[in-house]
C-alpha cells in the first residue's frame, strides 16, 4: 500500500487505506469513468466533501491504486533472482512472483488490467506496464537463445500468451478457496514450461 496511505487520517472511521480499498472495489464494479464522487461517497457512507479529507480528487485515488499494483510488479524485476542466472530460471521466477503479486493485490491489479487509457494517469500506468511486459519478452528471447526454450515460436507470441493466461486469473480466481496461490503458480508454471521447454535428445 502507498506509504502515505498508512499514516494519513481524515474523518473518523476511515483512513486513506480503507478509502482506497473501497474506491478500488467501486472502480472495478462500475468502471473508473462511470464512478462519480457521489457514487464513492455513497459506498463509503460519507459525504462527498468528507472524501477530500483523505485525497484531493478521484484521480489521486486512481494513481494511488495503480502505483500499488505497478510497484509490486516492478519490484519483482529488481530482485536478484530476476537479474542473475539462466534466462529460463529468471523467467520462471518473474512469472511466479507476478502471480503472487496478482493474488496479493488482486483488486488493484484488476483495475490496472482494465485501464482504457482515457486519462494521463492511465496512460502513464500503461507505459509502465508495457515496460514490464517488454522485460519479460526479453527474458523469453534470451531463454530461446540459450536453448532452454523452444525457438520455433515467436517470443512476442509467447509473451502475449503468457500474460493472457496470467491476466485471466483476475477474472476467476477466488482468494481463500481450495486453490492456494502457491498451487496456482505451480499449475501455471507446469502448464507453461511443459509446453515451452526445448526438446532434449534421447539418452
Amino acid at each position: 500500500m502507498p506509504t502515505a496511505a498508512s499514516t494519513k487520517r481524515g474523518r473518523p472511521g476511515y483512513d486513506q487505506q480503507s478509502v482506497l480499498r473501497i474506491a478500488v472495489d467501486v472502480f472495478n464494479r462500475h468502471g473508473y469513468d462511470a464512478t462519480s464522487m457521489g457514487i464513492l461517497a455513497e459506498n463509503l457512507g460519507i459525504s462527498k466533501s468528507a472524501i477530500y479529507h483523505h485525497v484531493p480528487s478521484k484521480g489521486d485515488l486512481l494513481k494511488l491504486a495503480l502505483d500499488h499494483a505497478l510497484g509490486g510488479l516492478e519490484s519483482i524485476l529488481e530482485q536478484p533472482a530476476a537479474t542473475a542466472g539462466a534466462a529460463d530460471a529468471r523467467l520462471e521466477f518473474v512469472l511466479r512472483q507476478t502471480i503472487a503479486v496478482l493474488v496479493d493485490r488482486l483488486p488493484f491489479v484488476t483495475l490496472l488490467l482494465r485501464l482504457r487509457g482515457n486519462t494521463d494517469i492511465e496512460r502513464d500506468a500503461l507505459v509502465r506496464r508495457r515496460a514490464f511486459d517488454h522485460t519479460v519478452a526479453e527474458l523469453v528471447s534470451a531463454a530461446g537463445v540459450e536453448g532452454s526454450l523452444r525457438q520455433d515460436i515467436d517470443p512476442r507470441t509467447v509473451t502475449r500468451l503468457l500474460f493472457g493466461t496470467i491476466n485471466s486469473i483476475v477474472e476467476w480466481y477466488k482468494p481463500g478457496g481450495s486453490l492456494t496461490p502457491e498451487k496456482l503458480a505451480n499449475d501455471v508454471i507446469a502448464m507453461t514450461f511443459d509446453g515451452l521447454h526445448a526438446e532434449r535428445p534421447p539418452k
